[in-house]
């Protein structure tokens, strides 16, 4: 039997960040055919070397309610 998204979200859940984003990316590119937007590949590459900083604890990241105040004090919010 077919999993109901609500099952594929609980199983996804304790997956790494970037697993997951690998995972939509394939669902993504099965559903719609490959998107091939231009500067993606350095996209993805600055992406992955940012969270790898983090997961080395090079850079600290900051607290997600300053990040969405900053982000709605930018946007006019």
């Amino acid at each position: 039997m077919p999993m109901i998204p609500d099952q594929i979200v609980e199983e996804t859940s304790a997956m790494p960040v970037v697993v997951e984003a690998e995972l939509i990316d394939r669902i993504l590119a099965a559903q719609q055919g490959a998107m091939e937007l231009p500067g993606i590949a350095s996209w993805k590459s600055e992406s992955d070397r940012r969270i790898a900083d983090i997961d080395a604890e090079k850079i600290k990241g900051a607290p997600q309610e300053k990040s969405l105040a900053r982000a709605h004090k930018v946007g006019g919010m």
